[in-house]
């Protein structure tokens, strides 16, 4: 009995002591963690990606006001129709040249009427000789407008505003696009589907003339273009401020229904219907995507393209 007694006495001082309680860590794991924070403050949701861009974009935004950007050169529109158009369509113009004892026909009439409309014309008579060498002997017809530089913005305008508004960027840009109404009819659709604004390169492409603006029916007057030297350069710009490069081309690894980045921060890249995109822009994409055709058809008019691909964008962002 002794000896069971002892070996009971050993197994109990080998115990380091009491037990311990959990010191509150039960009670404490069962206790909330506070209020959920704001969409801002949680990383990886929309919002907070949008206040970090916009922070960076204050940190380094030029002072210079919107549509600060290059400017174009001053345009001539000439002949009764033409003018009359340009006029009815809401074209900028500076000044409406009209020769002197013209036939007070009913084009000319009716742009006399819509200039003096506008209020911020100015009708200027001159002689038939000044208007045949202000327009190097074009069939003139007696009426000449004359349309100021457009204003090009800066390409981070585009983003800027996106930020401002608390959305994500929807840009698009255009690769060797040459057809001012196409470039027109890409700005009608950027605004339609909610974009904030297209770029354009300096050489070899459109740019804002009368013709863009009139294709664009008067959307070009809300919706900034901007025109820059080297698009590739632009291209990297916005990659490095987070934006998804998605290259439109036939050949495509994805289609534009199956890509889930269209609907994020994006610039959607449109080639020129004949080779589409250039070489050096299209290594730059993170995606190529390709719209399918069930009809069989080679290739779209890039202004119809574009509104294929802005509609579901602007679909995924609904």
């Amino acid at each position: 009995m002794a000896g069971n007694s002892q070996r009971r006495n050993r197994r109990t001082s080998n115990k380091k002591g009491a037990t311990v309680g959990s010191g509150g860590q039960r009670r404490r794991g069962l206790e909330g963690k506070g209020p959920t924070p704001k969409a801002e403050d949680r990383k990886k949701h929309k919002k907070n990606r949008i206040a970090t861009a916009k922070a960076k974009q204050a940190a380094t935004r030029r002072p210079a006001p919107r549509r600060g950007g290059a400017k174009g050169t001053s345009e001539m529109v000439v002949g009764r129709n033409p003018v009359f158009e340009a006029l009815r369509d809401g074209v900028p113009a500076s000044t409406l040249y009209v020769q002197q004892y013209i036939d007070n026909d009913e084009r000319v009439r009716e742009a006399l009427q819509l200039a003096g409309e506008r209020g911020n014309i100015n009708l200027m008579e001159a002689p038939r000789a000044e208007l045949d060498r202000m327009t190097n002997g074009l069939n003139h017809q007696g009426l000449v407008l004359q349309v100021p530089p457009y204003e090009y913005a800066d390409p981070q305008d585009l983003t800027a505003l996106a930020y401002d508004n608390g959305e994500d960027p929807l840009i698009v840009a255009l690769d060797g696009v040459t057809d001012p109404r196409n470039l027109g009819a890409i700005v009608r659709s950027t605004s339609a589907f909610g974009g904030h604004g297209v770029v354009v390169p300096e050489r070899r492409a459109a740019g804002m003339t009368a013709g863009a603006w009139k294709s664009s029916a008067g959307t070009a007057a809300r919706t900034p273009v901007s025109r820059v030297t080297n698009l590739t350069r632009a291209l990297e710009a916005y990659k490095k401020e987070g934006l998804t490069i998605v290259g439109l081309a036939a050949d495509g690894e994805h289609t534009v229904e199956d890509l889930e980045q269209i609907g994020g921060p994006v610039v959607i890249v449109i080639g020129s219907e004949g080779k589409g995109l250039g070489r050096l822009v299209g290594e730059t994409c993170d995606y190529r995507v390709r719209i399918s055709m069930p009809g069989g058809a080679e290739s779209l008019n890039a202004g119809v393209a574009a509104g294929i691909v802005l509609y579901e964008a602007a679909r995924r962002r609904a």
